[in-house]
């Protein structure tokens, strides 16, 4: 290192490999917090490109740097001179900069990019605080394996089953560090990106992170076998077209979305009009393909749940933060469990999830504007039960007696409805041993009434 002259906060030296052999402090410790190895490939992505640039032209190299630790953010200078007689080089750091990391987000852009990653993600999985998997769902035909290996280590590390190229760092890194990032994963000819959302109110990711996996593109659909056609097998929308088409549109709702909200750069309004309106499109197309996808699965002989001690207060109090964003856009308010109320039943939580934002979806479309959507939780002597209840228009006898029925709308047009999810959400209740009821007076609201097998 004595070829570097001048005063230099660390001194180190590098391989020709761009592997950093011997560093001081504050970079020793900068490297490894970094997710790099000392010795090993240096891990700080301004500094290894300098160290390339010195390797490759062997000449001295003089440039500022900036890091990000997970913490803070580092900004200095450093200074490359190559090293003759062994092939590496050395590094000199001066104008040693940290300063605690700070985020200025806008939680509605913030709510909306999750919306447009949760509707393009083909990998979901939620995480511990160390970023072990939980539980992982995925359908793409290219990471079947993948997911199912995945699902097979609960308690490992996510990053155990990705591979980000040209990356030699200790993984898991820093969440900050990761999100965002590309992957690749075993048995995918895609590139995967990394969204990871921090849970909590601190949302430092201390009570854990939901994970999402994003590919590059949208897998070309497979023609059913000809020997399955020349049988006169056929599949019906949710076994052949729903695949085929879910992605695509999923895809195109989620650029529109990206230019009616101007997160690629400003826009005229009257584009991002036209984009909202292919946003809304998409969604009531996207929306009625997956309503027919899930009638034929409950319609089926064989349909059937996986029950498992759920928590009715709990998988309240998901569903309205889902549902926040759509609230805030009518003015509506929603009023859900407090964290202390919990109410045990036998049932399968994605399920129940699933009718809880049907109902509740359906409250914020009807009720007026400023208006409150509740949602309660409580026990009876048979059953847990969850109630939500709106200040709309409310329901006559009439209307009460077939609004369970399939393709009911009650009369309504133009309101992006199927008029299938009320009774998707009755079979499943009943399916699970439960019942789904609704109570109305018209002018005075409604109330939809789910009740499920108690956990005693």
């Amino acid at each position: 290192m004595a070829r570097l002259t001048g005063t230099f906060l660390a001194r180190a030296l590098l391989d020709g490999e761009a592997n950093l052999v011997e560093a001081q402090e504050p970079l020793a410790s900068l490297q490894l917090r970094c997710g790099g190895l000392l010795p090993g490939p240096v891990a700080i992505p301004d500094i290894r490109e300098a160290v390339i640039q010195c390797l490759a032209n062997r000449r001295s190299v003089s440039r500022g740097f900036r890091a990000f630790d997970g913490d803070e953010r580092i900004e200095g200078w450093i200074e490359l001179v190559p090293d003759d007689k062994a092939g590496g080089c050395f590094l000199g750091v001066s104008d040693w900069q940290a300063t605690p990391y700070e985020t200025e987000t806008d939680p509605e852009y913030e709510q909306r990019r999750l919306d447009v990653d949760r509707t393009v993600a083909e990998i979901v999985a939620r995480l511990d605080p160390s970023q072990a998997i939980l539980a992982v769902d995925g359908q793409a035909a290219d990471v079947v394996d993948a997911v199912q290996a995945m699902r097979s280590a609960v308690g490992r590390p996510w990053t155990d089953y990705v591979v980000f190229p040209g990356d030699g760092h200790h993984q898991p890194l820093h969440w900050r560090l990761l999100d965002g990032s590309l992957c690749k994963i075993a048995g995918s000819e895609r590139s995967w990106s990394v969204h990871l959302v921090p849970l909590g109110t601190a949302r430092d990711g201390r009570d854990g992170f939901e994970l999402y996996l994003i590919p590059d593109r949208i897998l070309s659909p497979v023609a059913s076998e000809p020997a399955a056609k020349a049988k006169g097998i056929t599949q019906s929308i949710g076994r052949e077209l729903a695949p085929v088409l879910r992605q695509p549109i999923a895809r195109i709702i989620a650029n529109a979305e990206t230019i009616r909200n101007k997160m690629a750069g400003p826009l005229a309004e009257e584009y991002s009009a036209y984009a909202a309106d292919i946003t809304s499109a998409g969604q009531h197309l996207l929306s009625l393909i997956e309503d027919l996808s899930d009638l034929e699965v409950v319609e089926a002989d064989d349909f059937s749940t996986a029950p498992d001690q759920i928590d009715l207060g709990d998988v309240a109090r998901r569903a309205a933060g889902i549902l926040s964003v759509r609230a805030q856009e009518k003015s509506i308010e929603i009023a859900c469990p407090e964290m202390t109320q919990r109410v045990a039943a036998i049932a399968e939580f994605r399920r129940v999830l699933q009718i809880l934002l049907n109902l509740m979806a359906n409250a914020i479309r009807y009720s007026p504007e400023n208006s409150t959507v509740t949602v309660t939780v409580g026990a009876t002597e048979l059953s847990a039960r969850l109630v939500v209840s709106d200040e709309g228009p409310g329901l006559d006898e009439a209307q009460q007696a077939v609004v369970f029925e399939k393709f009911e709308r009650l009369g309504r047009s133009g309101d992006g409805g199927s008029g299938l999810g009320l009774y998707i959400s009755r079979r499943i209740a009943r399916a699970m041993g439960g019942e789904l009821s609704v109570e109305s007076v018209p002018g005075q609201g409604a109330q939809f009434i789910l009740d499920l097998p108690p956990d005693r």
